[in-house]
């Protein structure tokens, strides 16, 4: 019996364990991820980092991939790393402006 794959909001809510080693706040609430689809057990995911050069992000990618594997009903995780549009701190949740203590 094959498990029916994630809808959207589980694989949104699946992100946002991962935690951003630097600023210890989820991806999701930095605003790293542009966007998730789920076809047929096929997860694909576009995402940006902070910044290119940023030290942690090959643990983040590779953290992003993890997870989507581990969600019942994927058969196959894909992360798209972008910098176009460049990350700005716009993205950032209200969450994430508070913990930072961003008012802006």
């Amino acid at each position: 019996m094959t498990q029916t794959p994630p809808d959207n909001d589980q694989i949104w809510e699946a992100l946002r364990g991962i935690l951003d080693p630097e600023f210890a706040i989820n991806i999701v609430d930095l605003g790293l991820i542009y966007s998730v689809a789920c076809i047929a057990g096929e997860v694909a995911v576009t995402m940006t980092l902070t910044t290119p050069a940023c030290p942690a992000g090959s643990w983040i990618v590779e953290g992003v991939r993890e997870t989507l594997s581990k969600l019942p009903g994927v058969g196959q995780a894909q992360v798209d790393l972008v910098f176009e549009p460049p990350w700005n701190p716009q993205r950032l949740s209200e969450a994430a402006r508070a913990q930072l203590g961003r008012p802006d």
